[in-house]
């Protein structure tokens, strides 16, 4: 009889540990609140007008058409009953043999309230869209702004200058010299500013030395005011103010500055360990139950080389849920088990056009060949081939023209407009 599988999430960890399963030894349930898997190393993308949110959006139904052994229910998941191995849910409640937690990260405010209620982020497709619409709305009030609006009208804040602060800083540099003055000839985009505002004391602060300094070398060339050894302490949907005491008027404050799991109730406090990650061992198990695991950015696996956990990057994401579904299999046939170990194959960063930086094991690069590496790792991921050739397509008109045709505001009448 087979064994029943849940799994909570369908992010990169939950797509390709069901693709990886075996479909004869195991039923599996996913369950997830949304009905679609999100590419998020290009939500940047969407928030900046260069892709549709479609292209990097995947139907979970559609990316498992034709699997026999999977069910999907669109819910939320209200609380986990281990000693009843049950999952309670908006749906209703469901029943398991195995367990598994991929829900993912969330952003992580640090306890301050007034900056969650009134900056952007960058986690979902939505995410994305309600930036893009906000930046083309402040374009749009700027024409009848008058003086005093218009300061924090023109400020462009972005808090966290790790791949994601460091690729939209870029992008947006980079719509403001080409596109923008476009669409809005009567606007002086010398008065748009862009600021890149980091608590440590480098951008990319987990990138090689060589590979920070030469992205901040390409934003400071590109127009971005970098601030590093700085902290936004508030933000009133008016101004910032930092942790020096300085303000800045801006009408958009975008909060890149860090993550924390999304934490489900039921299960103890003591395995919630470091920003809300789920505390596994070598094989993912959570170390209080024989049959519950988690993988992805919501885990926390400590190993000599990782002695503080994995980096929350995708590669890791796949690759435990590559040897989860082995391991799962291997129990059944009482079979040694392997123990996860990370192996870095290097990271990245683009920073606009021509311009990026690769950090390989043994030796870096940086430039256009680094940009030709990132947008062929990048397409390689994507997983449908219609949305790869849309994605290239895309990319290819942009480069061409230095244009893009999804400058779209899509937002209800009802909905907030923070520009105003």
């Amino acid at each position: 009889m087979k064994q029943k599988v849940i799994i909570i999430g369908g992010g990169f960890a939950g797509v390709e540990f069901i693709k990886t399963i075996d479909k004869t030894l195991f039923d599996v349930l996913l369950i997830d609140k949304i009905n679609h898997h999100q590419f998020q190393p290009l939500f940047y993308q969407v928030a900046t007008s260069q892709i549709e949110p479609s292209s990097i959006s995947f139907p979970l139904r559609f990316i498992f058409k034709g699997i026999k052994n999977l069910d999907i229910r669109l819910a939320e998941v209200y609380d986990i009953i281990p000693e009843l191995n049950k999952v309670a849910t908006s749906a209703g409640e469901y029943t398991y043999d195995i367990l598994v937690i991929a829900t993912g990260c969330k952003t992580n405010f640090f306890n301050n309230n007034k900056i969650e209620q009134h900056s952007f982020t960058l986690k979902t497709t939505y995410d994305a869209i309600s930036i893009r619409n906000q930046i083309i709305s402040v374009f749009e009030s700027i024409l009848i702004a008058n003086e005093t609006e218009l300061k924090r009208l023109f400020n462009l804040v972005i808090v966290g200058a790790g791949p994601t602060g460091v690729e939209l800083a870029g992008a947006f540099a980079e719509i403001k010299k080409y596109i923008l003055p476009k669409d809005y000839q009567g606007i002086d985009f010398s008065k748009f500013t862009i600021f890149l505002i980091e608590g440590s004391d480098k951008i990319l602060n987990a990138m090689s030395e060589k590979s920070s300094n030469t992205s901040a070398d390409y934003l400071t060339g590109m127009g971005v005011k970098i601030i590093t050894g700085t902290f936004v302490k508030d933000y009133d949907g008016n101004s910032a103010t930092l942790s020096d005491g300085s303000t800045i008027p801006t009408a958009t404050l975008i909060w890149a500055a860090g993550v924390k799991g999304n934490r489900i109730k039921g299960l103890p406090d003591e395995l919630w360990v470091s920003n809300d990650r789920l505390l596994v061992d070598r094989f993912n198990k959570l170390n209080t139950y024989e049959n519950i695991y988690a993988i992805g950015d919501i885990a926390l696996m400590t190993t000599p080389k990782y002695p503080k956990g994995h980096p929350q990057v995708a590669n890791v994401a796949i690759n435990q849920a590559k040897l989860l579904s082995k391991n799962l299999k291997k129990s059944i046939l009482k079979k040694s088990l392997i123990e996860y170990e990370y192996k870095d194959l290097g990271s990245m960063a683009t920073i606009g056009r021509n311009k990026a930086v690769v950090d390989l094991p043994y030796f870096n690069f940086k430039g256009y060949f680094a940009w030709l590496v990132w947008m062929f790792l990048h397409l390689m991921l994507i997983l449908t081939v219609r949305n790869k050739i849309i994605i290239f397509i895309n990319w290819a008109w942009s480069y061409i023209t230095k244009n893009s045709s999804l400058r779209l505001i899509l937002k209800s009448d009802t909905e907030k407009n923070v520009s105003s």
